[in-house]
């Protein structure tokens, strides 16, 4: 499978083969009004993904309306470079906590991005709250 086929997410299968976007995360970025992610973590993913595709509509649409923005802009040249999920736990019924760490270029200058975000479950939709940056 070339590099352009493999999901940004970085999932692996069984034999730690890269998995195809087809087959991870488009299922959800894609077809969001039919195929919500089935917990925070995939749709953590799935929002990496929608990222490094600038898919600017999916990620408004899966950030909690208490703190979405109205708009999203996309660092020009920016090059994400992979996702490392450290952590995914529920932390109730319809709540959830995802540690990742997030690695891109920018001008040359490599840019860490290492949080804790919160999601919630509204309406059976897993949605993006917010999230604690570490260092």
């Amino acid at each position: 499978m070339s590099a352009a086929q493999q999901c940004p997410c970085g999932r692996v299968d069984a034999k730690q083969r890269a998995v195809a976007y087809a087959d991870c995360c488009s299922r959800f970025v894609d077809h969001f009004d039919t195929a919500p992610a089935p917990d925070a973590q995939h749709l953590m993913r799935s929002r990496y993904s929608a990222f490094v595709r600038e898919q600017a509509n999916y990620l408004l649409a899966t950030w909690h309306s208490s703190t979405r923005p109205a708009s999203l802009d996309f660092d020009a040249g920016a090059k994400w470079l992979g996702l490392e999920v450290r952590e995914h736990k529920p932390t109730g019924a319809d709540t959830a906590e995802v540690e990742f760490v997030a690695r891109y270029r920018v001008a040359g200058q490599a840019v860490r991005l290492h949080e804790r975000s919160r999601f919630v479950r509204e309406d059976g939709r897993w949605l993006y709250v917010d999230g604690d940056q570490r260092g």
